[in-house]
């Protein structure tokens, strides 16, 4: 009689791990097919996967024009909320991670036009190299 018992339940046992092993692969797999389809796509944010518009609803500035942000501004909202939010003072650690991802939204979108107009610029002007004398 013991021996039976004992036998449905490694039996029942295995059977649970089975399924949960079975299960996490294909999440595993699905997983992965979705990291390949979105890389191929391209349609990523980077790592905070924040718009742009989110960004500056956030920290409260206007919508950006081709990189026409007053970054003093951002930094100074930025700080502003970020010491507002501060969890030992009642705060939320939520709301300060959104206000650091959005202020780095802002800041990659200013420094991407700032090279993009480096590079106009360059193009226009011509390569000049500068000589020195040796």
């Amino acid at each position: 009689m013991a021996h039976r018992i004992i036998t449905q339940v490694v039996f029942s046992g295995a059977r649970i791990i089975g399924r949960a092993v079975a299960e996490s692969y294909r999440q595993a797999a699905a997983s992965q097919k979705y990291a390949a389809a979105t890389a191929r796509t391209g349609n990523t944010f980077s790592s905070s996967n924040i718009t742009m518009e989110e960004a500056c609803k956030i920290l409260n500035i206007g919508p950006s024009r081709m990189g026409q942000i007053d970054m003093e501004a951002v930094t100074e909202r930025f700080k502003r909320l970020f010491d507002l939010n501060e969890p030992s003072k009642g705060g939320s650690f939520y709301l300060q991670s959104k206000i650091l991802r959005a202020r780095e939204r802002i800041e990659r979108e200013v420094r991407g036009y700032q090279r993009m107009a480096e590079r106009e610029k360059e193009l226009s002007d011509g390569f000049k190299p500068k000589y020195t004398k040796d």
